[in-house]
């Protein structure tokens, strides 16, 4: 019994570092028997379709996902505090499971495509519904711009957050908790200095009128 589940557990890393990189379309069960150094057939005692490997990797992700926005959501905090906490729930996910970030980016709409997979947009609808919901009440409660679009909004920081799975890599110095908090400052505050903003607003001042005399 481990030796199966070991194998098995080979076999979803082997899948998984695959589908990442060339597209769950285009990777064969024969490459992935190859590097787990097993014939096709032998793959089959493990799972019965390339489709359920797919399955087997998404699955815990997005479990974790779901896990961590809930707790967000639950949390009695303000609208910026929120849409930060999604931008670390976002990047720790990211950080846990890499490379099923990576496939469900890449591949979510061939997937969706197939029976097996149409939950997913249950999954993409709860997601987008997390993030509209705390923009939405951080414009109604004023402490978020209400001349941006909200869906546009949505849609710059939900690419932000997760394409960056394909350049982010943490150090020590650098890690994940810091991009996740520059994130959200870029989004919120800009790139603008306010400092610099507040002294060339007051170098434009109008000097004070000069006594005749």
């Amino acid at each position: 019994m481990a030796e199966s589940l070991d194998r098995r557990q080979q076999i979803i890393g082997a899948a998984a570092a695959s589908f990442a990189s060339r597209g769950v379309a285009a990777t064969t069960v024969r490459q992935i028997a190859d590097e787990v150094g097993i014939l096709s057939g032998s793959l089959y005692h493990h799972f019965d379709s390339k489709e359920a490997i797919v399955e087997a990797i998404l699955g815990p992700y997005l479990e974790d996902l779901r896990r961590r926005y809930a707790e967000v959501l639950t949390g009695d905090s303000d609208p910026a505090t929120r849409l930060r906490n999604l931008v670390h729930a976002s990047l720790d996910t990211a950080a846990a499971h890499p490379h099923a970030t990576e496939i469900y980016q890449n591949d979510v709409n061939y997937l969706r495509g197939l029976a097996r997979f149409h939950y997913l947009k249950d999954v993409a609808r709860e997601v987008q519904s997390a993030w509209l919901g705390v923009i939405e009440a951080g414009v109604d409660s004023g402490a978020f711009r209400a001349d941006i679009d909200t869906r546009v909004f949505y849609r710059f920081i939900r690419d932000a957050v997760w394409l960056s799975v394909r350049w982010f890599h943490p150090t020590p110095e650098y890690p994940t908790s810091r991009l996740a908090d520059q994130c959200t400052v870029i989004f919120l505050d800009g790139l603008a200095d306010r400092r610099a903003a507040a002294t060339d607003r007051s170098d434009t001042t109008e000097p004070a009128p000069v006594a005749a005399g």
